[in-house]
């Protein structure tokens, strides 16, 4: 393998470890939450729960993470803070949902 070969297939190895999936960040409030009934902020917080589930698998020990860590630090660095925000961001909606079934006395 050539020297230019080898500097390709690292810069191909960063790109593609800069593009990986993050964990989705959740908005605190959605148009209608407060008109949903108790059944739908039940599923909602449930909802909510999956994303933060995703993000703290995604925080941990991945293939990806451990390829991050080994290739290309930086891009490990933007996983673990992508995922940060993202936990917290499903931890407002859970917040933001509970509130509003306070309100409608729901059982959730």
């Amino acid at each position: 393998m050539t020297k230019s070969s080898k500097i390709a297939l690292i810069l191909t190895a960063f790109a593609g470890l800069s593009a990986c999936a993050a964990p989705e960040v959740v908005s605190e409030r959605k148009a209608g939450d407060t008109a949903l009934t108790c059944a739908q902020l039940g599923a909602q917080l449930r909802e909510a729960e999956k994303f933060k589930e995703k993000a703290r698998a995604e925080k941990g020990v991945t293939g990806t993470n451990v390829a991050a860590g080994l290739f290309f630090w930086p891009a490990l660095l933007v996983t673990y803070s992508n995922s940060e925000e993202a936990i917290e961001a499903a931890e407002d909606r859970q917040e933001h949902l509970y509130k509003i079934a306070d309100g409608k006395n729901c059982k959730v």
